[in-house]
C-alpha cells in the first residue's frame, strides 16, 4: 500500500512525513544538541551522570586521539565492544566526529563470532572492555585491528568510586580474566592524550555509512547492513514525532536496559532521546534484577524501552511492584513480539500501556509503531511517516488489505545494502527499493497490520536473532554428530529457545556434551537449551532437512 492509504488512516497528532535531507549528517545534529542542551543530563550509569557538555567534550577528545595519536583515517571502521556504560556514547560519538564508521560489536560474542566480524568489516580499531579482553586477545593476530582501547565498568566515575568499582569486579566477582594485548591503551589514558591535542571536524555526506550494524543471515553468516547517516536521521525523525505525543522536549528520564550496540536501543537513546535534550539511564547489566531494581529505586522515570521477557522478569517482583510509577507516560516494545499476557501485567502493575513497534536491522531499525493512546494490542501498529507498506505473495503479486502475505517495506529508513555483498543486497532490495522482511503479515483496513508469520527460520531469544544455520553448523562439526536441525520452541523467560534435533554415530553422546561444545563456540543465547536424538531426520526427497515438520510435532506435542 501507498502512504497515503496509512496516512489518511493516522489518527491526530500522529506525524504525517519528515525530511531525511533536512541535516547533512549525524555530526551536524550532534553538534546542535549538545548545544542545546549542554547542562541537562545526557546519559546516567551506576550513579554517575554525563551532561551534553561533557558528552561534547569526552567525544572530541575521542576524536582528537584517534586523528592525532592513531594512524586511522576517516572511512576505517572501528569496532566498539562496550555494554550500556557512559563511555559506549563518547566513543561512538567520538569515533563518528573523526570521520569513521561505528561497527557495534556485542559483547557477549564468541571468539569466532568476535573474528568474522572484525574481518568481515576491516575494522582497523577496537574499543573493548577489560572483562572481553582476553577474547580480543586470542583473534588480534588473525584480524585487521592495529590500534586496541581498553576500559573499565567504573572508568567514568571520580576516583574513589572507579577504584571501588573496578576491584570489586575484578577482583571480588572475578569477571576481568588476565589479558596481555601488546600496544592495548586505556581509554583514560586516550581520552586525556586526546584533550590534549586538537580535534578537526570532519565533514560527513548524509549517504556516507555511518554504522555497520551486523545482522545474521540464514546462511548462518552474519551480514553487515550499512547504515547511512541519511538512514539513522530519517529513522530518528520518524521516531521523534512518535514519542513527541506523550513525551515532552529536555523533561524525561528513560530507562534504558537494552544494549546500546543492538540498533533498537541506538536509535531510541542515541539519537531520538539525545536530539530531544532527554536523559537515558543506562542499565549495564538487566538480568541482575535486583539490582536493576535498586537503580529504578533511585531514578524517577517517565519512559522504559523493553522488551517481552524483560517486562515478565520485572512485573514478578514485589519490590518493582512497589516502585511510583505516578510519571510514567510511555512505554516502548520491540525486538520481539509482545504478548498480550506480559502487555496485561506490565499495565495492572505500572498503569501505563505498552505501544509496540515493529522493525529491523535493515530499517534503521524502526518501521512501524502503535501511536501513543491509540494501542491495538496485537498489531505492531502503523508504518512511521514516510514509509510505504505492502505484502506481496511468492510471485511478488500486491496482496492488498486482509490477505496474508510477505512483507515488504520501502522508505529513507531503509539500508544502503549489505557491506561487500551485492548479491545478498540485491535479493533483499528490489530495483525499486522494496526491501523484504521474510515476515509474513496482513495489513488491516485501518491501517494497523498484524505479523502472522516468520517467513524465514530465524529464532528469537529475549529478542536477540538466532539463525538455524549458524547453530547447525556447529553442532554437526561435532565429530560425533552426523546431521542436526534448529528450531525455536516456546519458552517462558525467553519467548523462544534453541532446540536442537541431532543424529548421532556415538550412542554415549549426551545432552550435556553437545551443549558444553557450543557454549564454546556460540553466544549464550544461541546454546541449545532442549536437545533430542533422532535415529533420522525428516527430509524433502531430494534430502533437505524439514525444520518446518519438526516444529510441527513440538506445536502438536504442546497442543
Amino acid at each position: 500500500m501507498n502512504e497515503q492509504f496509512f496516512q489518511e488512516r493516522y489518527p491526530e497528532g500522529y506525524p504525517k512525513s519528515v525530511d531525511p535531507d533536512k541535516h547533512e549528517s549525524i555530526v551536524e545534529i550532534f553538534d546542535g544538541f549538545v548545544s542545546k542542551f549542554a547542562e541537562r543530563p545526557a546519559f546516567s550509569c551506576l550513579g554517575q551522570t554525563l551532561t551534553y557538555a561533557e558528552l561534547n567534550e569526552k567525544s572530541a577528545a575521542f576524536a582528537a586521539y584517534l586523528q592525532n595519536e592513531t594512524s586511522l583515517e576517516a572511512g576505517d571502521r572501528i569496532a566498539v565492544q562496550l555494554p550500556n556504560i557512559l563511555q559506549y556514547p563518547i566513543v561512538v560519538f567520538g569515533a563518528m566526529r573523526a570521520g569513521m564508521v561505528v561497527v557495534n560489536t556485542n559483547p557477549l560474542y564468541t571468539e569466532r563470532e568476535m573474528e568474522h566480524q572484525f574481518n568481515d568489516s576491516g575494522a582497523k580499531a577496537l574499543v573493548v572492555l577489560a572483562n572481553m579482553a582476553s577474547k580480543a586477545e586470542a583473534v588480534l593476530a588473525n584480524t585487521g585491528i592495529k590500534h586496541v582501547i581498553v576500559t573499565q565498568v567504573g572508568d567514568m566515575h571520580g576516583l574513589v568510586k572507579r577504584t571501588l568499582i573496578n576491584t570489586v569486579i575484578k577482583h571480588v566477582k572475578k569477571e576481568v580474566p588476565a589479558y596481555n594485548i601488546a600496544g592495548a591503551v586505556s581509554l583514560r589514558s586516550a581520552l586525556s592524550a586526546g584533550a590534549a591535542n586538537t580535534f578537526t571536524p570532519v565533514k560527513a555526506d548524509r549517504d556516507d555509512v555511518a554504522v555497520l550494524q551486523y545482522t545474521g543471515g540464514t546462511t548462518g553468516v552474519a551480514k553487515g547492513a550499512m547504515l547511512t547517516h541519511r538512514n539513522l536521521m530519517a529513522n530518528m525523525m520518524q521516531c521523534h514525532g512518535l514519542f513527541t505525543m506523550v513525551l515532552e522536549e529536555g523533561k524525561e528520564s528513560v530507562i534504558a536496559p537494552l544494549p546500546l550496540y543492538h540498533i533498537y536501543a541506538f536509535t531510541v537513546h542515541c539519537m531520538v532521546l539525545l536530539e530531544t535534550g532527554n536523559h537515558s539511564v543506562l542499565i549495564p547489566n538487566p538480568r541482575d534484577i535486583p539490582g536493576f531494581i535498586k537503580t529504578l529505586q533511585t531514578n524517577k522515570f517517565s519512559a522504559f524501552v523493553g522488551l517481552n521477557t524483560l517486562f515478565v522478569a520485572l512485573c514478578g517482583q514485589k519490590e518493582f511492584q512497589a516502585l511510583d510509577f505516578s510519571g510514567l507516560k510511555l512505554t516502548i516494545s520491540g525486538g520481539m513480539a509482545l504478548t498480550k499476557d506480559a502487555a496485561d501485567q506490565w499495565k495492572n502493575v505500572t498503569g501505563c500501556e505498552i505501544a509496540e513497534g515493529y522493525g529491523m536491522t535493515e530499517t534503521s531499525p524502526v518501521v512501524s509503531f502503535n501511536p501513543p493512546g491509540h494501542v491495538q494490542l496485537g498489531t505492531i501498529g502503523m508504518p512511521v511517516s514516510g514509509t510505504a507498506c505492502k505484502v506481496i505473495d511468492e510471485d511478488g503479486n500486491d496482496q492488498g488489505v486482509g490477505n496474508p502475505g510477505e512483507l515488504c517495506v520501502k522508505g529513507p529508513q531503509v539500508m544502503k545494502g549489505y557491506w561487500q555483498r551485492p548479491e545478498a543486497t540485491a535479493e533483499t532490495i528490489d530495483a525499486d527499493g522494496w526491501l523484504k522482511t521474510g515476515d509474513m503479515a496482513v495489513i488491516q483496513e485501518d491501517g494497523y497490520m498484524k505479523i502472522v508469520d516468520r517467513k524465514k527460520d530465524m529464532i528469537i531469544v529475549s529478542g536477540f536473532n538466532v539463525y538455524p544455520n549458524e547453530v547447525e553448523d556447529v553442532v554437526v562439526a561435532h565429530p560425533d554428530v552426523v546431521e542436526a536441525a534448529a528450531i525455536g520452541v516456546p519458552d517462558v523467560k525467553s519467548s523462544e529457545a534453541v532446540k536442537v534435533f541431532l543424529v548421532s554415530s556415538n550412542e554415549n553422546l549426551t545432552a550435556a556434551d553437545v551443549k558444553n561444545w557450543c557454549r564454546e563456540r556460540l553466544t549464550a543465547y544461541k546454546v541449545p537449551r532442549h536437545i533430542e536424538f533422532r535415529d533420522e531426520l525428516p527430509k524433502t526427497n531430494v534430502g533437505k532437512i524439514l525444520r518446518r515438520e519438526l516444529r510441527d510435532e513440538e506445536i502438536a506435542k504442546n497442543s
